[in-house]
C-alpha cells in the first residue's frame, strides 16, 4: 500500500494499527495457565467490534476465528480452541483489525507463566529481529535490507528463519504487494519509498526452518516439533523514517535474571 501524502489516510491507518496493538496487549495480559485460546479469541472479537471495527481474519479465505493462536511448535495460523494454556508454553497471538476501511496487523509471542530460559531467549531474539528490520524501513533502502536484518540476527543466535511465510504490504486489504521475506541480500530487491506501509513479521525457529501444514489446512508447525516465535508490526515509511502504527505501551515484564532465580 502507498498512502502518499493524504493526512486522512495516514490517520485512519494509524487508528487501525493502534486498535490492533491495543487488542494485542490486552490479550497478552490475559495469558496465564488455564486460559483457553478460544477465550482469547472471544475477547479479541468483542474488543474489536466494540471499537466499531471488524476482525480482519474472521472469514478471510474461510478462516473461522478472529485471531491466530499458535502454541509452542505452531508457527502461524493456529486455530483457537478449548486447549488450556499450560505453564511453560509459549503462545503466538496474531491480531488483525479493520477500521475505517484500513487494516492493522500485529503479532506477539507470549510466555505462559514461568518458561524455560532458552525459550524466553527465542522470543527476545525474535523481537530484536523485528526492531532491526524496522530500522531498515527508510526511503532509499531495499527490501533485501529488511530481510537480511532479520536473517543475520536470528542466525547469529543459532535460530533458523521460516522461508514459506513472509511479511507483506498492507492497506485497505490485509495482504498487498510487496512480499517481504525474513531473509535476503542487502541492497537487493524493491527500493523502499515514503508512503509505503508494511507488515513485517519475523518467524524464527529453534531447529529447522522447514514447516508443514496440519490437516485443518491452516495451522503451520515446525517440521521437527521444535518451538517457534512470531512477532509483527504494521509500519509506515515516512520521509523522517519508520512510524510503527501498532506499537503501544507494554507493561514491564520479569527480566531473565528474575526468571532464573525462580527456577
Amino acid at each position: 500500500m502507498i498512502i502518499g501524502k493524504s493526512r486522512k489516510e495516514l490517520e485512519q491507518m494509524r487508528a487501525a494499527g493502534q486498535l490492533a496493538g491495543q487488542v494485542r496487549e490486552a490479550l497478552r495480559r490475559m495469558v496465564q495457565p488455564g486460559v483457553t485460546t478460544l477465550e482469547l479469541d472471544a475477547a479479541a472479537e468483542k474488543m474489536i467490534r466494540d471499537a466499531g471495527a471488524l476482525p480482519t481474519f474472521k472469514g478471510y479465505h474461510g478462516f473461522p476465528y478472529s485471531i491466530c493462536a499458535s502454541v509452542n511448535e505452531q508457527v502461524v495460523h493456529g486455530f483457537p480452541s478449548d486447549y488450556e494454556l499450560q505453564e511453560g508454553d509459549i503462545l503466538s497471538i496474531d491480531v488483525g483489525a479493520t477500521l475505517h476501511g484500513f487494516v492493522g496487523d500485529t503479532a506477539t509471542t507470549v510466555p505462559v507463566g514461568w518458561v524455560r530460559l532458552d525459550w524466553l531467549q527465542l522470543i527476545r531474539v525474535a523481537e530484536e529481529c523485528l526492531e532491526r528490520a524496522i530500522r531498515e524501513c527508510w526511503p532509499g533502502r531495499h527490501l533485501g535490507d529488511i530481510g537480511w536484518a532479520v536473517q543475520a540476527h536470528a542466525e547469529a543466535h543459532g535460530y533458523s528463519v521460516v522461508r514459506e511465510y513472509v511479511g507483506h504490504g498492507i492497506g485497505r486489504r490485509m495482504h498487498e504487494d510487496p512480499q517481504i521475506p525474513n531473509y535476503g541480500t542487502p541492497g537487493r530487491g524493491t527500493k523502499i519509498k515514503a508512503g509505503y506501509v508494511f507488515a513485517i513479521e519475523p518467524m524464527i525457529n529453534v531447529g529447522t526452518h522447514q514447516t508443514k501444514t496440519l490437516k485443518d489446512g491452516w495451522t503451520v508447525v515446525t517440521l521437527d516439533g521444535q518451538p517457534s516465535a512470531h512477532v509483527e508490526h504494521t509500519i509506515a515509511i515516512t520521509d523522517e523514517g519508520p512510524e510503527v502504527f501498532t506499537r503501544v505501551e507494554r507493561p514491564a515484564e520479569p527480566q531473565p535474571a528474575e526468571v532464573a532465580a525462580h527456577l
